[in-house]
């Protein structure tokens, strides 16, 4: 599903964000990416989602080499990855349904089948009370769990999230490992960038040490 051969990528002035890194994630599998800051974590999210290339190496996604595609063939590989931005990215203006409405309307999708999907979603993550709100009337564990439910509509075969978990709580902290093992059971591939090495520990999966840009370790965790 994502395999990454030998990736460097340095930023301007010789910055080098990650150097050397080869990890294969299996189609289905849920993975930690760990680290301090500035170890490489969100770089080498950014490169799954292609919003960045490497300098060297390769980056297959889904059978497909993301430094081969073009310009076209770029947006149908990021329909099939959902993102949670660390800071969620919430449209101010618009209500809880709306906000998780639109990755549905980019695709095209018609209103009724739209309504069904985004409630059932919002039901998922225990929302549907809520989904005429905007974002300023939710807490910060609700607006996490309207980004992840943005990401996850349109059932997506992998799923990125950057520190899903920052700043929460510990009660919400258990809701969102909770909504993304559900989703892993579904059948998507998750990778989730974090700091937070309890709730790392609690969820005993896979976990990827960085370290100034490198692998350190990798733990398999408890199944």
């Amino acid at each position: 599903m994502i395999q990454l051969h030998n990736v460097s990528v340095t930023y301007q002035q010789d910055v080098c964000a990650l150097h050397g890194i080869s990890l294969m994630v299996p189609k289905g599998d849920f993975v930690f990416l760990t680290g301090a800051s500035g170890a490489g974590k969100s770089t080498l999210l950014k490169l799954i989602y292609a919003e960045i290339i490497p300098n060297r190496g390769q980056v297959i996604i889904d059978s497909q080499n993301i430094s081969r595609l073009t310009r076209s063939e770029l947006p149908p590989l990021r329909r099939s990855i959902g993102i949670v931005f660390q800071d969620f990215r919430l449209l101010p203006n618009r209500t809880v349904m709306e906000n998780v409405a639109i990755t549905l309307e980019v695709l095209g999708l018609g209103r009724k089948e739209i309504v069904e999907r985004v409630t059932r979603i919002l039901t998922q993550v225990g929302l549907e009370q809520r989904m005429q709100a905007t974002p300023c009337r939710l807490s910060g564990g609700e607006q996490q769990r309207v980004a992840l439910a943005r990401a996850l509509v349109n059932e997506p075969k992998i799923l990125l999230a950057d520190e899903p978990t920052g700043n929460l709580d510990d009660e919400n902290k258990a809701r969102v490992l909770a909504i993304l093992k559900e989703a892993n059971c579904r059948g998507t591939t998750i990778l989730v960038a974090s700091h937070d090495r309890r709730l790392i520990a609690s969820s005993h999966k896979r976990a990827v040490v960085l370290e100034r840009g490198e692998i350190r370790e990798v733990h398999d965790g408890a199944r």
